[in-house]
């Protein structure tokens, strides 16, 4: 346990730091060019591992199709909706809502991989969304027109990281943490580019700045890499909901990040989400239970 949590502290610091860094590399590159960027950076740092490991005796038969729905569901989609947020919302904002992982973690167990949810849990994912309807100073209708993007594509990131997280534990229990995180950072990568080639192609003169160079290194090779690699260690060797724990450490650092960096003011409604929020995730990460019926998925 020890060395999960020494791992989830050093995940915290660097995805913490990771919201500053989209911020800065979405204007100039654009949602889709943030999202190749950073796997692709990502991506070169597992590769040799990965080719290590491999050639070391460790060729089995590659899940192929599961690693796909992970890819999607845990580093495109997500890191897609999140950039894209981060053009609507300030980073520390974002990062709140991130914090509502371990939530719809809970839910997507209930719904789609026979998880029982305890009285807890249910309240929690109430007290949870009350939370988002603080930091959105109750503007419920803003969810449903064009103000959607924000507050409302920053959840279905959550979604998307709840769900990957109870696939990776049901059907990737037996895969290599290097696998997973290496496969994922392609199929990331390969989304990007189709999506940037689509819409706004980068320029080499895109990422000849100080702080582009930075939020490569900084998003991609630590934030997609290395913390990619930390994260599937905590969850493997962990659990999902332990593993999306790491949300409660990440508001506090990306705050200070977004302070000191961009400016970004720390109002009274996103301390209070914060802690409604966090007050939700802690009832939401109680134990659950198996279901021991024999009906199939999502049969109640």
């Amino acid at each position: 346990m020890a060395r999960l949590y020494v791992a989830l502290i050093g995940l915290s610091l660097i995805w913490g730091m990771s919201f500053v860094f989209i911020k800065w590399m979405v204007d100039p590159v654009g949602v889709w060019g943030t999202v190749f960027l950073r796997c692709l950076a990502g991506a070169l740092v597992l590769l040799p591992i990965f080719f290590i490991q491999r050639r070391k005796g460790e060729r089995k038969s590659l899940p192929i199709w599961k690693l796909i729905v992970v890819g999607i569901g845990n580093a495109a989609l997500p890191w897609t909706l999140i950039a894209l947020s981060e053009t609507q919302i300030n980073s520390n904002t974002a990062s709140i809502l991130n914090a509502t992982t371990p939530i719809w973690t809970g839910l997507a167990g209930f719904l789609f991989f026979s998880v029982i949810l305890t009285g807890y849990q249910w309240i929690g994912i109430v007290v949870g969304f009350m939370g988002i309807l603080v930091l959105m100073n109750f503007e419920v209708s803003g969810i449903f027109t064009s103000d959607f993007v924000g507050v409302g594509t920053m959840v279905l990131a959550t979604m998307s990281y709840a769900f990957a997280s109870q696939f990776t534990k049901k059907y990737l229990a037996g895969t290599s943490v290097v696998v997973i995180s290496t496969f994922q950072l392609l199929i990331g990568a390969a989304v990007g580019f189709v999506g940037m080639m689509l819409t706004n192609p980068i320029s080499i003169g895109d990422l000849l700045t100080g702080e582009m160079i930075l939020g490569i290194v900084g998003l991609g090779c630590l934030g997609s890499g290395v913390a990619t690699l930390l994260y599937f260690y905590i969850m493997t060797n962990g659990s999902p909901e332990f593993a999306s724990t790491v949300t409660y450490l990440i508001p506090g650092t990306a705050m200070i990040w977004g302070f000191v960096l961009l400016r970004e003011p720390v109002t009274h409604n996103l301390i209070l989400g914060l802690l409604i929020i966090f007050a939700g995730v802690f009832l939401s990460s109680r134990k659950s239970k198996k279901i021991v019926s024999s009906l199939p998925v999502g049969t109640r």
